[in-house]
């Protein structure tokens, strides 16, 4: 067996363990990279990117659907070639993953070591069955993986995660997707647009990752609107016959339904990847899941010399925050001891649904829990249904919360279901790092007629409710309502 001494050793070759890598060779050039499957990031091979591809393909087929609104009437039936959507998908994804490899492919030979690595004590790693690593400082990247129910396991090949629908040929008939989150929503809804029988199960009512019951309630109306969704459903029964799944369930009328699927999507959370790492041999402290737990400023694990990043912290699951951690743990990995705090920007999560959903800042339930609902900060909000350009576009469905904090003034995060909602939360997540009050936010400048004309609405109606500024404004004077 090999032995090698260094200053550095990452575990993981994705985004948080390629950043990781990069920020610890700018200190030290004796530095590993340890992967045991093949490079790159969940991002470009199983997630956004592929996940993108997808749902562009489903509004496509959407905005077709909805071009007789304007006047504008396609001939003919609209025909969705499943073969051919499934094919640029994979072509397209495939050509992201190359870049990352582009960059995988200028490590140095000698600094990647392939193999799966266990912990035998705070410093010291064997890679499988060939490798000991001796390492000055350990930064754990090692992402994580879809989990579901263990009896679903009986369902053989007719269970998928996100991982494999990218790996289709065709577009099957009908898929049944359990977990209306990020994901279960996003690839439920561009299935449904792309001819896809489909229905979406939840446990619990949660629908994304929305704290806001009015918004949540709002996004579950919308949503049903399109496809059936049942955030909270009962579920009886589900098995395998042959090729198909059989499922029987209660609507939400409580009656007794039953239903046959080629397909069960489980997408009903992940789990960090530290499970087969041996982490008990360390000193590391773990949290109720079993995940050490860190600094999010310094990505220090209670061991000093042991860093954690990306998924694998269990912080937050998103590519930038990944891109992020890794930097951060990377560098302080190779610095040690001189341990440095990192810049960790204010929280911004989107999902890529129509509408879209957007979360920025401090989420409604955790504001709730420190201020409590004693008056302590206001919402302010707009609706999209009125809001001039939204109408324009035919995108005319939403809704709004912004956040204030009472005697400040000072703005504290926003939850949203929207058109274009993906670039309202950069707008509101800038000012929000920022740390800008709504009257600062408020003077700053507002095209018209544009999307965001709705954020000063609510923001105006906010700074109202705050009694900070003017009464709130309810009609544009120069081009009616709702801009």
């Amino acid at each position: 067996m090999k032995t090698l001494n260094v200053d550095v050793a990452v575990i993981g070759g994705g985004t948080a363990g390629l950043g990781a890598y990069r920020s610890a060779k700018a200190h030290t050039d004796n530095v590993v990279i340890i992967e045991g499957g093949p490079y790159g990031t969940t991002c470009a091979r199983v997630g956004c990117m592929p996940s993108k591809l997808l749902i562009a393909a489903a509004e496509a087929v959407h905005h077709i659907e909805k071009a007789p609104g304007f006047g504008v009437h396609p001939q003919g039936e609209i025909k969705i070639n499943g073969r051919e959507v499934m094919d640029r998908v994979k072509r397209e994804r495939d050509r992201f993953v190359g870049f990352v490899l582009e960059g995988v492919d200028e490590i140095p030979a000698e600094d990647k070591i392939a193999g799966y690595a266990k912990f035998i004590d705070d410093n010291t790693l064997i890679v499988d069955d060939h490798t000991r690593i001796e390492a000055k400082r350990i930064v754990i990247a090692t992402g994580s993986r879809p989990t579901w129910p263990a009896p679903w396991n009986d369902l053989g090949d007719r269970l998928i995660v996100n991982d494999d629908v990218f790996d289709w040929d065709d577009l099957p008939g009908s898929v049944a997707v359990f977990g209306p989150g990020v994901i279960g929503l996003e690839l439920g809804q561009s299935l449904h647009r792309l001819g896809v029988k489909v229905k979406v199960f939840g446990v619990g009512g949660q629908v994304g990752p929305l704290t806001d019951p009015t918004v949540m309630a709002y996004a579950d109306k919308a949503f049903n609107e399109e496809f059936y969704l049942d955030a909270d459903a009962k579920v009886e029964e589900m098995v395998r016959e042959g090729e198909k799944v059989h499922i029987r369930y209660l609507d939400k009328q409580g009656q007794e339904q039953r239903m046959e699927v080629d397909y069960v999507l489980a997408a009903t959370g992940r789990r960090p990847n530290v499970d087969k790492l041996d982490i008990e041999n360390t000193g590391m402290e773990l949290d109720a899941r079993g995940v050490p737990t860190a600094d999010p400023y310094t990505m220090q694990t209670s061991v000093a010399s042991i860093f954690i990043s990306g998924d694998a912290s269990n912080q937050i699951p998103l590519l930038h925050e990944a891109a992020d951690q890794g930097r951060i743990a990377g560098d302080n990995a190779g610095r040690f001891p001189d341990i440095r705090a990192g810049l960790r920007r204010s929280k911004i999560s989107a999902v890529f649904s129509d509408p879209q959903i957007a979360m920025v800042g401090e989420t409604y339930k955790e504001i709730t829990a420190r201020l409590g609902t004693c008056g302590c900060f206001e919402t302010g909000v707009v609706s999209f249904e009125g809001q001039g350009r939204s109408r324009v576009m035919l995108r005319n469905k939403g809704v709004l919360h912004v956040y204030g904090e009472q005697g400040t003034g000072r703005f504290l995060g926003a939850e949203m279901m929207g058109p274009n909602a993906e670039h309202l939360a950069h707008l509101l997540a800038w000012a929000h790092q920022n740390q800008m009050t709504i009257s600062q936010m408020l003077d700053m400048p507002f095209y018209h007629p544009v999307i965001e004309e709705g954020v000063r609405t609510a923001l105006r109606d906010l700074n109202a409710k705050l009694h900070l500024g003017p009464e709130m404004i309810k009609h544009c004077l120069d081009c009616g309502p709702g801009c």
